[in-house]
């Protein structure tokens, strides 16, 4: 199947140029190496998480401590996608490809798919931000319905009523079905983006699902005592948790109702340039904190990630910077809102989606 063709336009391209050159140029002027902050990460946060759980084992006749360790472990669990496995992916922690790989397959170890995950972050999401069919992020299966310009089907009509159920579960989803889905259904998006899924990478997928699983709640009954309800029920604990962190940091990002999702015409072509496209379906956020920039690596600046995903979210603030005078200067259209505001906005898309359908929402773009 072809792939989505954006719209050429020689004028952004030259823009684009010549933003990247001041980027590079305001990065190059910084001092010292903040890299170096991720390395550091990249060691720590993985034994935060291991080593929780290993207390964990240790004070199985303690729920209250076996739990607290299991909930720790939900919030390390979002650390480490953030700060490691994003940035890994994009090969921004060392600047030797095999030690990123190598931090990509934590990914693995706690639950996720590193195979299929880098595909569908790299040559489906950021290829083709906010695209139906193409982009794996907005994939329309199940009850919610994000992409806008689609009529609502079955309890679709009521997700706004009852979205706060299901959120919870998005990683139960991402690791026990979306996976396997991403493997084995032909149907879907992620199978249209690149060559044929190897076998060996689908028997990698299934052993280390079990291995997971293994490790999370069998071993804690079978070698160390610990009672299986608790085991079981500590390891969901971790999962809702860890699902409502994430998407409390992922969804204000694109699927907001200030944001396009732009349409292919019959000949698979976008309405806007590669450029012009990153900003017409991405915002940012404004907060700006020490825990925003340290821990949750900076995904508030997200426009500067699509636009420069090789440069390291360290950076992000100057680049940043950067892309705002940018678009002032030549008329591009810079998202930015306040966190709680982007979530009331997410949920106005879902209200939308709900109860009407895609013409309404055309208004508004």
């Amino acid at each position: 199947m072809k792939k989505p063709s954006y719209y050429k336009n020689q004028d952004d391209a030259k823009l684009f140029s010549e933003l990247r050159t001041r980027v590079n140029a305001r990065v190059a002027e910084i001092p010292g190496n903040r890299d170096r902050l991720i390395v550091v990460k990249s060691v720590l946060l993985p034994l935060l998480y291991f080593g929780s759980y290993a207390v964990a084992l240790f004070n199985g006749n303690s729920a209250a401590a076996y739990i607290g360790c299991y909930v720790f472990m939900a919030i390390v669990l979002v650390l480490i996608y953030l700060n490691l496995i994003h940035e890994a992916a994009h090969n921004n922690i060392f600047k030797n490809k095999k030690l990123n790989r190598a931090v990509l397959k934590i990914f693995d170890l706690i639950g996720a798919n590193s195979y299929i995950w880098e595909r569908r972050h790299i040559v489906s999401h950021h290829a083709y931000p906010n695209v139906d069919g193409w982009d794996t992020d907005i994939e329309q299966s199940g009850p919610i319905l994000i992409y806008p310009h689609a009529k609502p089907k079955g309890v679709q009509k009521y997700q706004h009523l009852f979205f706060f159920l299901v959120y919870p579960l998005y990683l139960f989803n991402w690791m026990f079905i979306r996976d396997f889905r991403d493997f084995f259904d032909p149907n879907r998006v992620i199978q249209k983006t690149g060559a044929k899924i190897p076998a060996k990478e689908k028997v990698k997928m299934v052993a280390f699902k079990v291995f997971y699983f293994f490790y999370q709640i069998a071993v804690p009954v079978l070698f160390f005592e610990v009672a299986w309800n608790l085991a079981l029920g500590a390891w969901f604990l971790q999962i809702l948790i860890a699902s409502t962190f994430a998407l409390f940091v992922l969804l204000p990002l694109h699927p907001l109702p200030d944001n396009e999702f732009p349409k292919l015409d019959e000949a698979g072509n976008l309405p806007y340039s590669w450029l012009r496209h990153q900003f017409e379906v991405t915002n940012d956020l404004t907060e700006n904190n020490t825990f925003i920039r340290f821990v949750l690596g900076n995904f508030n600046y997200h426009v500067a990630h699509h636009l420069f995903p090789n440069i390291s979210y360290e950076y992000a603030h100057e680049v940043t910077d950067e892309i705002k005078k940018f678009a002032a200067e030549n008329n591009f259209r810079y998202k930015q809102f306040p966190l709680f505001t982007a979530l009331r906005k997410h949920y106005d898309l879902l209200k939308t989606n709900a109860t009407s359908i895609g013409d309404v929402m055309e208004e508004t773009m």
